[in-house]
């Protein structure tokens, strides 16, 4: 990370006042200045280096060279680090998601010439995007800076929970403008927006709100601004009828009011003169009414002072990285801190101050004696990132299941959010991991909530026949390849979310909802093929379907995001059913062919999400997660030492590029800080970890029920890359598998580590 001590810079010959200097992290900070948010930023990681607080409503980020709608998948988060320029900054973004949208209220300073198209990235001057450099970036948790060097603008960003802080400063005598744009920006094509306004009120506060049809449609987001200084002047755009805008004719530009604005392309241009001090912009954001962002600027946007606002940022991140304190080299706290940084970055706060909310029915509801939490990858975080988030923050973990049980209850289908956010649902991916992720919180102890309540959604929506084809499921046990696409996944999925859902309905004493979906969970025997070796799409008359070719994937195929090679491991609920049906030595040998077989990426070429190839088993994504552990229960730990290494080794790194996938919203970092310590939650709901090996030398975790449990690697190192013998309170494992009470409890997990895989361990 960078960290400079200047007060004055001279960009392009212009000199500007900085308003105090970078004011680098102090160095007493240990896991904040550890932190590095441009991991993740380059490649298929889909991280933004931008400004926000743990699960925070805003997320204040620079947007960098968004292509068209076709080509947006790069820019799911606004940046790509190898972008030159820059277009502005918005308030809302994405961590490491696998689709683009948000970059709600972009807002640029410019200085001098005011251009009301962003232009060409490889013409300089061609509108008002500007070029940067990486040298002049600084990031931190909570805090963000660069200087845009067409205009020797210093760009200063914080954030609060639903305020977004800029400070910007500008070179001294010349002209200062803030450009304000609603049209399209992230997920970018004609018509995104279905209407906009834009009003400024007498004391100079603008607001406005603006419904986009892109991933959720019908979405509303609205905002309130304020400035440090007067405006000198205004000019409010509707450039609907703009001839160079996409897809939108006319005669031109037209400035019809200067107070307020409807349309579909919305700009305004704020002028300030030639400013001596910095300008300072703060905007609450609001996904109910402008009324409520104006509320939201008023209670939590008081003063003007930045630099204490990035300080409570800073604190609030000191505060929620303590929970774990790490020892290892710089490179190795770096990625783990970093990790668990952006574990804290979703779900986000989607409520207003008030304690109203959007739900999925598009209506405002009010939040009682919780926080309203949404952005839910539920088919990404019910795997680690949420198990670790009961286990670090059972008080957040109880507001989160409250979040996911009121969707449920304000959805018109009264079914669990499946991928959500501002509480709106876009039913993307498959299953309905909101299951798991309730149970799993619940068995691992997490409360405050109506569990009552929660296993009704959960049995209603693993029960909606209209959903995925459950009708099917539930009648003949299994999802027809001929009536719904990724039938062979989607059976697996459904059986793995029915059994997490028999062992929550057990431990609350309802047994007849226990065995029912119990019997369910075993669904997955009937897409099983025993010839082949592979998990199957079968059609209606229970044939196979054909051809088959076990290495093919396609997006509506007989898999999601996979082919069969990734998918046929997917049932962690009876892996030693997996394990009778496969053979031990063929289960053994196979996953062996599936680390080692020499596999051309180019036959993904057009399934965007599978990175990070090992052979067949892409870390990229998320199906193939758990695998690695497999071994375990096969009776080889030292193979999931082996492949664990490897994984760790190939699929992660301290540079932008450092995460060989999108990190969905915490999924790749959670597996990174499990598997550093040594266990996995490879069925969650289950109460057990897998123990792999451990990749810091030490690390104290705070609980949330005020106890630690220590983990100690002695004589780690890359000459020892074995597990020699484990320990939990002096007691030595006999078995490669943690319970979830034991961590919970608190104490001790020792390892030492050896040169030579301990080839005698054996299973349960």
């Amino acid at each position: 990370m960078k960290h400079s001590f200047l007060c004055v810079l001279s960009v392009a010959g212009s000199v500007f006042l900085t308003g105090g200097g970078l004011h680098p992290v102090r160095a007493d900070d240990g896991a904040v200045s550890a932190v590095d948010p441009r991991i993740g930023t380059g490649g298929a990681g889909h991280t933004f280096p931008g400004a926000t607080m743990p699960f925070g409503m805003v997320q204040v980020s620079p947007d960098t060279d968004m292509k068209d709608f076709k080509h947006s998948y790069p820019w799911a988060a606004g940046y790509q680090y190898d972008d030159p320029t820059i277009l502005g900054f918005s308030h809302t973004h994405f961590s490491g998601a696998g689709h683009s949208d948000l970059g709600d209220v972009l807002v640029m300073p410019v200085s001098g010439d005011v251009r009301l198209e962003p232009g060409d990235a490889a013409v300089p001057g061609s509108g008002y995007r500007s070029r940067f450099r990486h040298a002049t970036e600084v990031e931190h948790p909570g805090y963000y800076a660069v200087t845009l060097d067409d205009y020797g603008v210093r760009a200063e960003l914080t954030a609060g929970q639903r305020v977004g802080w800029h400070r910007y400063a500008f070179p001294k005598g010349k002209p200062a403008h803030l450009l304000l744009d609603l049209r399209p920006s992230i997920y970018d094509y004609p018509g995104k927006v279905s209407w906009a306004r834009l009003h400024v009120a007498a004391d100079g506060t603008v607001s406005g709100c603006r419904m986009t049809r892109g991933w959720a449609p019908g979405r509303v987001l609205c905002f309130a601004m304020r400035f440090s200084r007067p405006m000198v002047s205004r000019t409010l755009y509707n450039r609907e009828t703009d001839v160079p805008y996409k897809g939108f004719k006319g005669p031109g530009n037209r400035a019809v009011d200067q107070d307020a604005q409807n349309g579909r392309a919305l700009e305004a241009i704020f002028d300030f003169g030639k400013p001596d001090a910095p300008l300072m912009v703060k905007t609450a954001i609001s996904p109910v009414s402008e009324a409520n962002a104006v509320d939201n600027l008023d209670r939590e946007g008081q003063g003007w002072d930045f630099d204490a606002q990035r300080a409570k940022a800073q604190d609030a991140w000191k505060s929620a990285l303590s929970i774990m304190d790490v020892d290892g080299t710089a490179d190795q706290r770096t990625q783990f801190y970093t990790a668990l940084y952006h574990v804290m970055l979703a779900p986000t706060l989607s409520m207003d101050a008030n304690g109203e909310y959007r739900g999925p029915d598009y209506e405002v509801h009010k939040a009682k004696g919780f926080d309203f939490y949404s952005t839910w990858s539920t088919w990404d975080v019910y795997r680690a990132q949420q198990p670790l988030l009961a286990l670090l923050r059972p008080d957040l973990s109880s507001q989160f299941v409250q979040s996911l049980v009121a969707a449920a209850e304000n959805s018109p289908f009264g079914l669990l959010p499946v991928w959500s956010y501002q509480g709106l649902e876009t039913w993307c991916m498959i299953g309905y991991h909101a299951v798991p992720m309730i149970a799993d919180a619940y068995l691992a102890g997490v409360r405050g909530f109506d569990a009552e309540a929660a296993l009704r959604t959960m049995v209603h929506s693993a029960s909606y026949a209209s959903y995925g084809d459950l009708a099917d499921y539930m009648k003949i046990g299994y999802v027809p390849i001929d009536k719904e696409a990724e039938g062979a996944s989607k059976t697996l999925e459904y059986a793995y979310d029915d059994w997490a859902l028999s062992r929550m309905a057990r431990a609350m004493g309802h047994g007849d909802i226990a065995g029912e979906f119990e019997r369910r969970s075993h669904n997955w025997r009937n897409v099983w093929d025993p010839k082949s070796g592979f998990m199957r799409a079968r059609k209606s008359d229970g044939q196979f379907r054909m051809p088959f070719d076990p290495a093919s994937a396609a997006y509506g195929s007989d898999y999601t995001e996979g082919n069969a090679w990734q998918y046929s491991w997917y049932v962690p609920q009876d892996i030693p059913g997996l394990i009778s049906v496969m053979g031990g030595a063929p289960f053994m040998a196979k996953i062996d062919t599936l680390f080692d077989a020499k596999v051309d990426p180019a036959i993904f070429k057009n399934v965007e999400d599978i990175s990070g190839l090992i052979g067949w088993y892409a870390h990229g994504n998320e199906p193939d997660h758990h695998v690695a552990y497999l071994y375990d229960y096969a009776g080889a730990p030292w193979k999931t030492q082996q492949r664990l290494t490897q994984i760790m080794q190939t699929q992660y790194a301290v540079r932008p590029d450092g995460l060989a996938g999108n990190d969905d919203l915490g999924q790749m970092s959670a597996w990174y800080i499990f598997t550093a310590l040594g266990f996995y939650p490879v069925t969650p709901a289950s109460g057990e970890y897998a123990i792999g090996r451990p990749f810091v030398p030490k690390a104290v975790i705070h609980l949330g029920n005020s106890r630690t449990f220590t983990v100690v690697a002695e004589h780690l190192d890359a000459q020892y890359p074995y597990v020699g013998s484990v320990t939990l309170n002096g007691r030595r494992l006999e078995t490669p598998f943690l319970s979830q009470k034991s961590v919970i409890a608190g104490g001790e997990l020792r390892f030492v580590m050896q040169a030579q895989p301990e080839t005698g361990a054996k299973a349960p």
